[in-house]
């Protein structure tokens, strides 16, 4: 039997692929969630089977890294797209889950408007991985990253300065000031989350320039 000395090379990319696609599938599914809140249990346990299908492809990326020697670019860039994937993923879930548990009557127009930014900033960050993998420019995706940022940033200002006066005339209405902060302070996570990832991916297009 032939043995192979020569190093084992792995599809480091394909494998963010494979992770940023089921990061892309469960905002979606969080979007629509907020937008149609309808089916809120079987959308919620959609969220939750693929952060365990997500956190599975980082266990495998991690492996892979352990065992491979070359990489298509630095070990610690690698391990940093894994774990900020993997942390926007758990931060969705995390929105997800506060959700299924409060049973709000409705959904305000702008908690979905910001919940469909975090949507757009994934997207774009999305794209950007895959200029990454072409050694390609990123910096048209990452300046509508940050504008989708700022955009967000306000509009959670104005949702959490809404919230905060609201009419409290029984402790059920204290209850749900304090269920709506929840859910925006999990937002923020998942916003500040995603910011990370884009500045990590940024940065590594251009240091590989």
């Amino acid at each position: 039997m032939a043995l192979n000395f020569l190093p084992k090379i792995v599809k480091f990319f394909k494998l963010f692929k494979q992770q940023n696609d089921n990061v892309v599938n469960t905002v979606r599914v969080l979007y629509e969630l907020f937008n149609d809140y309808t089916n809120v249990a079987e959308k919620c346990s959609k969220i939750i089977k693929n952060e365990n299908a997500g956190n599975d492809i980082s266990k495998e990326i991690a492996r892979q890294l352990f065992l491979t020697f070359i990489t298509p670019i630095d070990r610690e860039d690698i391990h940093a797209i894994n774990i900020a994937q993997e942390n926007v993923l758990n931060s969705i879930r995390a929105i997800s889950t506060r959700i299924g548990l409060y049973h709000f009557d409705k959904i305000t127009p702008g908690t979905k408007d910001l919940v469909h930014k975090l949507k757009l900033m994934i997207e774009s960050i999305s794209l950007m991985l895959e200029q990454l993998s072409k050694r390609k420019e990123v910096e048209e995706h990452a300046e509508k990253v940050r504008a989708l940022k700022i955009e967000a940033d306000m509009l959670l200002l104005l949702l959490l300065g809404e919230n905060y006066e609201r009419p409290t005339e029984n402790t059920s209405d204290l209850l749900e000031i304090i269920k709506w902060s929840h859910i925006y302070d999990r937002i923020e996570v998942a916003i500040a989350n995603a910011e990370i990832l884009a500045n990590i991916i940024e940065g590594i297009t251009l240091k590989n320039a």
